[in-house]
């Protein structure tokens, strides 16, 4: 998969104020002028285009969970079933779909059957054409690779982190052992590789295996940089690509390769799918800051106490004076593991928010994920508009204008 770390913020995405004094409060940030319809809006332009498809996708989860032991079932559904948003199956078979609609139209304008798409075959797992009709689609049975995965880091992370709450619900090891929750995300993950191996493909094989070293690596690191106050913003951009990048992005590369697409179609949807995951992890930290605790499902400040620093607090340090950067640090160092101190506290999370205010952490943070947004939607340009495109341009959209 394309790593692109290495790319240099924007020259338009420099403060706009042209002092040389870094530490001043007052820099504002030209963001890229992307419209974008109200939220409620676009999620439910979205829903209405691929209701059909996350309900298969429901159905698949289901039906290809198959665990020996009703506990694991239990376990494993209490995370997956509560209301997850389905994304990473849904970005493989739109990205299949467009590779397919985007061959379609060029084999009706040269009437060549090697330029059709090719699926997996259902018994044979081997690459071949599917015949028309409303034939059964392996895609959304190998969709379900990314939720499966996605769960079984949401389950091992939450142990890791000590999380109390997951999408609303108390935590699965709140509920069930240590153990028992551990094992049920290593099913998980097994269930995965085994569904890609199912696939025969090679290339779909090597992408799960980064991805789990990646994801493995990422949250390792994480953990390295706990309450880190000189965290910089490059070791972040390497930590969220490692742990939520790298599987959006596999998804949509996955997709391209299922439906045979050239390399040129399979690059610009592993492009896509990088930017498009930089931007819902930008979204999702900023969330921390600025989201509301029903909605969200868990108290804001979580990160912080978990002493995870991400880039609305990272910015706000470098750009700090030597006062308030000494407030930030003893913040984090004082809170870190402490969940009663920080939450209860009547200081401690409106002071951080008001300094990280003050030094444009949020508002830093919303162009930069606004710039990736960009950036996968540039992504696209070399396909043919149809309705599949319309849908990953949508959800682009969508990535940085969600609540929860």
């Amino acid at each position: 998969m394309t790593h692109l770390l290495n790319q240099k913020t924007p020259k338009e995405f420099e403060p706009s104020n042209s002092s040389t004094n870094t530490n001043s409060p007052q820099s504002t940030y030209n963001a890229p002028t992307l419209k974008i319809m109200p939220h409620n809006e676009l999620k439910n332009k979205i829903l209405s285009k691929v209701s059909t498809d996350l309900a298969d996708i429901e159905k698949a989860l289901h039906d290809n969970l198959t665990p020996n032991l009703s506990l694991v079932s239990e376990i494993a559904g209490h995370l997956l079933f509560s209301g997850g948003k389905r994304l990473r199956p849904l970005l493989m078979l739109l990205s299949s779909r467009l590779c397919t609609q985007t061959l379609d139209k060029i084999d009706l304008e040269t009437s060549t059957k090697e330029q059709l798409p090719k699926k997996v075959d259902l018994e044979t797992s081997t690459i071949q054409q599917l015949p028309s009709g409303n034939s059964v689609d392996l895609l959304v049975k190998f969709s379900t690779i990314f939720e499966y995965l996605h769960a079984a880091t949401l389950l091992h992370d939450d142990v890791v982190d000590e999380a109390q709450m997951r999408r609303g619900k108390p935590s699965a090891h709140s509920r069930w052992s240590v153990p028992k929750v551990v094992l049920t995300g290593d099913f998980l993950l097994a269930r995965s590789l085994s569904l890609a191996a199912a696939t025969k493909i090679p290339e779909i094989i090597a992408i799960m295996a980064k991805i789990t070293e990646d994801m493995s690596q990422g949250e390792i690191e994480q953990m390295e940089y706990k309450s880190k106050v000189d965290l910089t913003e490059s070791q972040y951009l390497k930590i969220i690509e490692r742990k939520t990048a790298v599987l959006i992005q596999g998804a949509c590369r996955s997709g391209a390769i299922l439906a045979d697409a050239g390399k040129e179609n399979i690059s610009a949807l592993d492009k896509y799918g990088y930017h498009l995951g930089i931007a819902f992890q930008m979204a999702d930290d900023l969330l921390d800051y600025t989201g509301d605790a029903t909605a969200l499902g868990k108290n804001p400040g979580a990160d912080i106490r978990e002493g995870k620093l991400t880039l609305p607090l990272i910015h706000a340090l470098s750009k700090a004076n030597n006062e308030d950067s000494e407030v930030m640090k003893n913040i984090i160092i004082n809170c870190c593991g402490k969940l009663d101190d920080f939450n209860n506290s009547l200081d401690n999370f409106p002071l951080m928010l008001e300094k990280i205010n003050k030094y444009k952490g949020i508002e830093y943070t919303e162009f930069l994920a606004k710039h990736h947004v960009e950036q996968a939607k540039k992504s696209l340009e070399l396909f043919q508009e149809c309705e599949a495109k319309e849908i990953l341009m949508l959800l682009a959209d969508y990535s940085i204008s969600r609540k929860v």
